[in-house]
């Protein structure tokens, strides 16, 4: 069974536990034609990373590593959100992400974008699943 981005469930789920592995990971925008539903069979999955100051291209190589051994037949965009400098491509993202994944805060309840951080809100974020 495939979820809304045309993936099976174990997919995202397998995507997902690899993502939960990293604690310096807040949130993981999926955007590009899954998030918007116009993909193919072979499209490639467009994420983002929300972090802390712990998250960095090190890490993010780290992660693409671990994604890369789960032998997925899709190629992977990932991206640090607050690195990302052209205007449209953030654009994009405030327009069609997708909240792919979120860690837990427990008890903590304000956004990963609170207002005054100097990444931009995107309190319009769709949640997934």
């Amino acid at each position: 069974m495939k979820d809304a981005f045309g993936l099976k469930r174990e997919t995202t789920d397998r995507i997902r536990s690899v993502l939960a592995k990293y604690p310096q990971i807040d949130r993981a925008i999926l955007y590009g034609s899954r998030a918007k539903g116009n993909y193919k069979p072979g499209s490639d999955i467009d994420l983002t990373i929300v972090g802390g100051p712990g998250l960095t291209f090190d890490s993010l190589t780290a992660i693409l590593n671990d994604i890369d051994e789960l032998l997925l037949p899709y190629t992977f965009d990932l991206s640090i959100f607050q690195e990302i400098e052209d205007p449209d491509i953030v654009d994009h993202i405030l327009r069609v992400g997708v909240v792919f994944y979120e860690r837990n805060h427990g008890d903590r309840s304000e956004s990963v974008f609170a207002t005054g951080n100097k990444t931009p809100s995107i309190a319009g974020v769709k949640r997934s699943g």
